[in-house]
């Protein structure tokens, strides 16, 4: 009986153990049920982005911010024969176990039992997928937390859900993710349009990706696809004629591309504009979120891809006719002038070039502009009355006193002066000492502010940190905002934002909705005005800058600049030869070039129009080979009348080139009544140093000493130290000198020398009724010099090409 009794209490204990153990089972096995993960939980929400060019042509696809290229299909998008693929190779009973298959378990345990090893493996394709959404070491407690994930996708997505998530993050080689990528990357055709050989070699390799890679172990990968073959006639999917057949089909597999057809640095750029989302920027996306952005149509950009190629072809082959020059790396911009749209857009020669600095965005980097600033500083003391179309300025020598700096004086790279020059010449030629003389009228801090308005955003130092340097490319910009504000000057004062998308794009959907700083598209910060002035004076400046017979003194009359149609441009290039820039228009494209070092390194003797302007000029031809752009229309409101080229006054029987320049009406007047030509003391320095000059004059003029000048004698220096006297005016006239009221005897008309002698001197030049005097003093000095010559002071030179 006690026997008896025994035996029903351990009964009764056993039962409570294994009723026990069956809650806890159904308890953990129920659990999921209340945390399940729902396919929206794990929705690919950053994809790689695809991008057409205006015409709906591809111009590639670019990786996530992981660096993954993703694409993402529904079920019903994919190839049914690779659907069956997959399933034979990674689980064959897929539809018909939950998400642990315990057939496959118990099978796997008991071969590896009997072989005392791994034989095969018993993961289902939900496993799988948990390892892809959160990868845990291959430990017991990994496979653990495994299974748990496993349960609760199971929980709460069905069986289709479930395969969709896992084909869709399939790693299918290198940074290749999913049977879409997949299929555009190796094949170039959707993922639905698999045949059953591509079905079968796609879905051969993620089994292992790198041992089965299809460039470099292409026999591994015909044996791994003979495998999935075996298992889909096992599984009834296929027969073993069509396994044999299909196994023998030559299947080509494209060159690994880079994913980018055209335009990569555009597209870098466009891709940069959207924000990362604030899970991106915190770290906060847990790792079963963890995917590829979500809207994934293709965003149509303004790009014309024909157009894009040809200007990147056209980048490369300059950059190799330049070499020799230490030429190597270029950028180019085209706008259409109508709707702004970024036509093409090339940042380097070649940017998948890593060793020469391919990946650096010359459309973006921040150089000195040189000379391309002029025509906004003309244009702003035009509209400001500071100068007339008419006015005369002066390029002489000229020094400007800055605090805490040497003397400034600026020239040309030539070291020529012109002297006195119209406003015309003075910017189609870039002379660098009007243009100085033009921004000490206007001011540095309105200057810099009406480039601000233009759009120069990089612009952002002090008018004191750029001093009048400014307007010789003292400052940094971007190509893309040198192309912005010459756009501004194509469309005669209306500002506009450079458009790079379509509005019915993703991407502008995003971008619509938000304000960025560093991009233009369509709905932007910088945002459409008008420059306020007339529009008139923007026609002058175009008038001006697509003269070439005025701009043939800097760059002759057959130069890259004059193309068989109308045509406003300008060249510039930074100090030290770093960066030559052009930048022009017709009346319907606006073309920017910059050719330089991405290092900085100089160039050897390459200036703007060797530099950039032959890119330019090829650009330019071809966007107008078929049809020529509309004349620039004369600037309203404003007359032309004939002036010597000279003087810019009314022409005189003495003038030897008559040319035609605008006037404002009521300068009519004015003109109608002076043709008196006499250049005002400035010009003094440059005058003396003319060997012969062209400037006629009604007048004459002392040049040399000037009047009030004091001269040293040194004791025994007296027949070494001498004077020269010198004079400009009518050469066809006898000249007479005089001093102290005695005429002194010479040949030379309009310069002689004489020894100096202690006294006060009055020096008189005359001819005919004209005369000039000057009164200068000498004295005997009481110390003997200590070197020959005048000491000057240093003076920082800048100078800047055209």
């Amino acid at each position: 009986m006690k026997l008896i009794s025994r035996s029903l209490l351990k009964l009764k204990r056993t039962s409570k153990v294994i009723l026990a153990v069956l809650v806890i089972c159904l308890v953990v096995r129920l659990l999921p049920y209340f945390a399940p993960i729902r396919a929206a939980d794990i929705a690919q929400n950053q994809l790689a982005m695809q991008f057409s060019d205006r015409n709906g042509l591809p111009l590639g696809t670019l990786l996530t911010r992981d660096q993954e290229h993703t694409s993402v299909v529904p079920l019903n998008q994919v190839s049914p024969q690779f659907i069956h693929a997959i399933l034979a190779a990674e689980d064959g009973s897929f539809y018909h176990h939950g998400a642990l298959d315990m057939k496959a378990i118990i099978r796997a345990s008991q071969e590896a039992i009997h072989a005392k090893r791994i034989v095969s493996g018993a993961s289902t394709i939900t496993m799988q997928l948990s390892r892809m959404l959160d990868p845990v070491p291959r430990s017991f407690s990994g496979k653990l937390s495994e299974i748990w994930l496993s349960w609760r996708l199971a929980a709460g997505m069905n069986k289709d859900e479930i395969l969709a998530a896992y084909i869709n993050r399939l790693p299918m080689g290198g940074n290749i993710y999913g049977v879409e990528a997949a299929a555009q990357t190796y094949f170039s055709i959707p993922a639905s349009e698999l045949n059953l050989a591509q079905a079968t070699l796609l879905a051969a390799i993620p089994n292992n990706p790198t041992y089965f890679n299809p460039y470099q172990h292409w026999e591994r990968l015909k044996q791994r696809q003979k495998y999935v073959l075996n298992r889909m006639v096992q599984e009834k999917y296929i027969s073993g004629a069509i396994a044999t057949r299909t196994h023998t089909e030559k299947v080509v597999f494209q060159s690994r591309q880079r994913g980018i057809i055209a335009a990569p640095h555009f597209l870098f750029w466009l891709a940069n504009q959207i924000s990362p989302t604030p899970l991106e920027k915190g770290g906060l996306i847990p790792p079963f979120l963890r995917g590829v952005r979500g809207d994934q149509s293709v965003i149509r950009t303004t790009i014309n891809r024909p157009l894009q190629q040809f200007v990147e072809a056209q980048v490369q082959q300059v950059i190799s006719s330049l070499a020799p020059n230490n030429v190597h790396d270029a950028a180019a911009l085209v706008i259409d002038n109508h709707t702004g749209e970024v036509l093409a857009y090339v940042g380097s020669p070649d940017y998948f070039n890593e060793a020469k600095l391919g990946r650096n965005d010359g459309v973006q980097a921040l150089r000195q502009p040189g000379s391309t600033l002029k025509p906004f500083v003309y244009e702003l003391a035009l509209e400001k009355g500071l100068i007339r179309p008419n006015t005369i300025l002066a390029d002489v020598p000229a020094r400007y006193a800055i605090p805490g700096a040497k003397l400034y004086s600026p020239t040309d790279y030539t070291e020529r002066f012109l002297g006195p020059v119209r406003v015309r010449i003075a910017l189609a030629n870039s002379l660098n000492v009007p243009a100085v003389r033009v921004l000490e009228k206007v001011g540095v801090e309105t200057f810099l502010e009406r480039l601000h308005q233009l759009g120069f955003e990089h612009l952002n130092q002090t008018p004191e940190h750029y001093g009048l340097g400014l307007t010789l490319g003292s400052g940094e910009v971007s190509l893309w905002e040198l192309a912005r504000a010459y756009l501004t000057m194509a469309r005669l004062g209306e500002a506009a934002p450079l458009v790079s998308t379509f509005s019915n794009s993703p991407i502008q959907k995003t971008l619509s909705t938000r304000r960025y700083a560093n991009a233009d598209s369509l709905t932007l910060r910088y945002p459409e005005s008008k420059i306020q002035n007339s529009t008139t004076i923007w026609q002058l400046i175009t008038n001006i800058l697509s003269d070439s017979h005025a701009r043939a003194t800097a760059f002759g009359v057959d130069s890259v600049l004059n193309l068989p149609f109308p045509s406003a441009v300008k060249t510039g290039t930074s100090s030290n030869f770093r960066d030559t820039w052009t930048v022009g228009f017709t009346t319907d494209y606006t073309v920017a070039t910059w050719v330089g070092n991405f290092t900085g390194e100089p160039m050897r003797q390459v200036s703007g129009v060797t530099g950039a302007a032959p890119l330019w000029n090829r650009i330019m031809l071809h966007l107008h080979e078929h049809q020529e752009p509309a004349d620039f229309p004369s600037p309203e409101g404003l007359v032309q009348l004939p002036v010597c080229a000279i003087s810019g006054l009314r022409p005189t029987p003495d003038c030897t080139s008559v040319v035609q320049e605008y006037f404002y009406p009521e300068d009519k007047s004015k003109y109608e009544g002076e043709n008196q030509f006499n250049l005002p003391p400035e010009y003094d320095e440059w005058l003396a140093k003319q060997q012969q000059s062209n400037f006629t004059s009604t007048n004459l003029r002392i040049l040399s000493p000037h009047h009030g000048d004091l001269f040293l004698l040194y004791p025994g220096e007296e027949s070494k130290q001498k004077l020269e006297f010198k004079l400009v005016g009518n050469k066809s006239v006898p000249v007479e000198w005089w001093l102290n009221g005695e005429k002194l005897d010479t040949n030379s008309a309009n310069s002689l020398f004489w020894n100096l002698r202690p006294g006060n001197w009055i020096l008189e030049a005359k001819s005919g009724e004209m005369s000039d005097k000057v009164s200068f003093q000498v004295e005997l000095a009481s110390l003997k010099p200590t070197r020959r010559g005048f000491s000057i002071s240093n003076s920082q030179v800048k100078r800047n090409r055209p």
